[in-house]
């Protein structure tokens, strides 16, 4: 069996990719393999990748019929990928030379479930490294501690997929995949279970992948409806937790992050086009309407002025209108 398989979906990315396939090139062994996903480009990124694939030791080529989304794509190469151990890579991102094999010697040497890194952020010409909340570094422990405090970020709040190395025995067991469909916030879903079910993981730093911020292709940038996926996406993490066996301890945390996302979408919704922004305030009213009452009332109330404000002020709003 291989010992790593990398997947990495691409998605009209012509002008970033050759930097992901250089990168994968600098990291390449004869024991990995690389799963390049075209989610139905239609630039020049097939070609692309049709070279890679002749020229990359352990690249192969997955094309999809139709273009279901980022969340999907990483499921066509979870489908496709045979290493003991599974990592990704967005096509508009890239890897530090050998990135991969130390992370690898890592998570080998702990023999943990997964690992988490660190990585860094670039905008523009600026690069900032971004650290996983969370303490401890090489020390395995039990992935549901990381996911409380509450009120402070954890690492349930660091979703990023590609920051970190997952073994196959989680995959066997249906933990990895995405939930099929989702365009954005496809990841929060993801790292809540991940915490949930595995049982050992490691933070181990080491900032050796690249994280394009502000690409205009990416769903980030783009006010249209899919946007609006990030309501699905946390309805499945609230109905997921409430089913938990530690539902009352969890249940704060997941509340008070589902709301912080809505004042975040909220406060930007002028980037929206116009009809996207009155379904964003429909659709977020009714997402406050189904959390349970006590707890919702407890995050408002540890909240910031201005984004407890906002909530609370959408709440009344869609109170007065469901009593007209």
């Amino acid at each position: 069996m291989l010992k790593l398989s990398v997947v990495v979906p691409f998605y009209n990315v012509q002008t970033y990719a050759p930097d992901a396939l250089k990168s994968l090139e600098l990291n390449a062994r004869d024991d990995f393999e690389f799963l390049l996903v075209d989610d139905c480009s239609t630039d020049g990124t097939p070609e692309l990748l049709e070279h890679a694939a002749r020229r990359l030791p352990g690249a192969v080529h997955l094309r999809r019929e139709t273009n279901g989304g980022l969340a999907t794509a990483r499921n066509t190469g979870l489908d496709a990928a045979r290493g003991t151990y599974v990592t990704f890579l967005d096509g508009d991102d890239w890897l530090a030379p050998g990135h991969l094999a130390r992370v690898l010697a890592a998570i080998e040497e702990l023999g943990c479930d997964f690992v988490r890194t660190d990585h860094v952020q670039v905008t523009g010409r600026t690069r900032t490294v971004q650290r996983i909340p969370y303490g401890p570094q090489g020390v395995v422990a039990a992935p549901r501690t990381a996911i409380l405090p509450a009120d402070r970020s954890s690492s349930v709040d660091y979703p990023y997929a590609w920051a970190g190395m997952y073994h196959r025995r989680l995959l066997d067991a249906g933990i990895l995949h995405f939930t099929d469909g989702l365009r954005t916030a496809e990841d929060r879903p993801w790292i809540w279970r991940l915490h949930r079910e595995a049982a050992s993981f490691a933070a181990v730093g080491m900032p050796g992948i690249f994280y394009r911020r502000g690409v205009s292709t990416s769903l980030t940038q783009i006010g249209d409806e899919r946007q609006l996926d990030f309501i699905r996406a946390f309805d499945q993490v609230l109905s997921e937790t409430a089913a938990d066996r530690e539902a009352d301890l969890l249940l704060p945390k997941a509340v008070r992050t589902y709301c912080a996302i809505i004042s975040h979408h909220i406060g930007s919704q002028e980037r929206y086009e116009p009809a996207v922004a009155k379904k964003l305030r429909a659709l977020c009213a009714d997402a406050l309407g189904r959390m349970p009452q006590d707890v919702l009332a407890e995050a408002l109330d540890g909240m910031d002025a201005e984004r407890s404000g906002r909530l609370r002020r959408l709440r009344r709003r869609a109170s007065a209108g469901a009593a007209l």
